[in-house]
């Protein structure tokens, strides 16, 4: 129960964090394009930029969080799944004098 309360904080914090960074990014191009006042050709190099980065993130979240959920339902899944604790080496055979 507290891996899955963990996963729910991760994905929660880490949308947040997209999220907050995305409207970041979103402010500066709008404060950008109404402190040029009328420079197209600036104006379209601030946008493009602008929203080349909040996409760019976005798909990396998006991307990062599937892969990570296929995973997670992978292990939970394989039935051939092992315990990760390694077998314990043999004993030795007893020495004769």
């Amino acid at each position: 129960m507290r891996e899955l309360d963990l996963e729910r904080y991760r994905a929660r914090y880490g949308l947040q964090a997209v999220l907050l960074s995305n409207l970041a990014i979103a402010g500066v191009a709008i404060f950008g394009v109404w402190r040029l006042d009328g420079d197209k050709s600036v104006i379209i190099g601030v946008l493009t930029a602008a929203f080349t980065a909040v996409s760019s993130m976005t798909t990396a979240y998006l991307g990062i969080k599937a892969v990570s959920n296929t995973a997670q339902a992978m292990a939970q899944s394989d039935p051939t799944r092992r315990d990760p604790t390694p077998p314990a080496p043999p004993a030795a055979p007893p020495k004769n004098p």
